[in-house]
């Protein structure tokens, strides 16, 4: 199979959705293009951690595997094998790297999951970046709707990992399924329920006190109008490089939605908060189900499911569209730019 990697996104979503569907299938893939749109194109860390990752899993054989490759393939040689298995982004690059380790996570759960037996997977690197769901995403938000499909993974955060050192650790452990052959459930989430509750955190590493504690109050001001139980716990941690972040979880009846801002040098805490907390608002006037991000990472997974699924999500974002291209999955925008998505396994 050859991809043209600068399709639709023409990013990193492209090569993670690939290389998933390629080591769980066992069909190779060239992929080529890789990134051609971004200011740097080609693989960065991160990418070439994943792609180094996807061929631990299943014994692939890899060619183009360097930093800035426009072009790899891709080969299988086997099933993906349960085991323990440690991914360094740091590694990847002289001098180190702060690329995010939780795509890399995403990028090998999938197949882990369907492997015959349990596996666990230490990830090195960024655990909190901009651009890439955060360790509280993934925890609180993509893992308990993969549990809705029958996909039992934990996650815990050992060290904080920050832009642009890094340097942090995340420990996962994944339920296998059986074998390949395993199938997951059929998702329908149309309607997300009513609003339970709104908690998260609001966290700096290696700066002043009061950082943490502006973020939390602005945060909650700004969704106090939701009249739901509302927690935000201001936190200050130790990490290898400054950092600062809110981390949002709107707990829904039937399901949770995440939303983020992470700090930068000159950035006042109030609009890392009004960025978070504004998200978190749009969501839930939108009416959708999904949030914007939660779309396109659970796309995959629903390919693999005993029957059609079907979703609501906030926008149809290039992510989405670019990873139902490479699923072959139907979407469509509402009128009210509310997007409707239908994944029909094919077998």
């Amino acid at each position: 199979m050859i991809i043209d990697g600068a399709h639709g996104e023409g990013g990193g979503q492209i090569l993670r959705t690939a290389l998933s569907l390629s080591a769980i299938t066992g069909r190779p893939l060239r992929i080529e293009r890789i990134r051609a749109a971004r200011r740097d194109p080609g693989l960065a860390a991160q990418h070439l951690t994943a792609l180094r990752a996807a061929a631990a899993i299943c014994s692939a054989q890899l060619s183009g595997d360097t930093l800035g490759s426009t072009c790899v393939e891709f080969a299988p040689e086997g099933p993906v094998v349960a085991g323990n298995y440690v991914f360094d982004v740091s590694l990847a690059r002289a001098g180190g790297s702060a690329g995010a380790v939780m795509l890399v996570l995403q990028t090998v759960l999938l197949p882990l999951a369907f492997a015959g037996g349990d596996s666990g997977v230490e990830l090195l690197g960024g655990t909190h970046m901009a651009w890439s769901p955060p360790f509280d995403y993934v925890r609180d938000v993509w893992l308990p709707v993969l549990a809705q499909l029958g996909i039992e993974a934990f996650v815990e955060l050992i060290n904080w990992g920050w832009y642009p050192v890094g340097k942090g650790e995340v420990r996962a452990r994944i339920r296998g399924l059986g074998g390949h052959r395993a199938t997951l459930k059929p998702l329908e989430l149309e309607d997300r329920g009513p609003l339970l509750r709104v908690f998260g955190r609001a966290v700096t590493a290696n700066l002043l006190a009061h950082i943490p504690q502006r973020m939390a109050d602005r945060g909650r001001t700004l969704l106090a109008e939701l009249g739901a139980d509302l927690h935000i716990e201001p936190m200050r941690v130790r990490a290898a490089c400054p950092g600062a972040g809110l981390f949002l979880t709107a707990e829904y009846a039937n399901l949770n939605c995440g939303f983020s801002a992470i700090g930068a040098v000159g950035k006042p805490s109030e609009q890392v908060a009004e960025e978070a907390a504004g998200a978190l608002l749009e969501h839930h006037a939108s009416g959708a189900a999904l949030d914007r991000h939660l779309g396109d990472q659970i796309l995959l997974p629903l390919c693999f499911s005993s029957g059609p699924s079907r979703f609501s999500v906030e926008e149809i974002t290039a992510h989405l569209e670019t990873s139902a291209w490479v699923a072959r999955v139907m979407s469509e925008r509402g009128p009210s730019g509310m997007g409707h998505v239908t994944v029909t396994p094919t077998g």
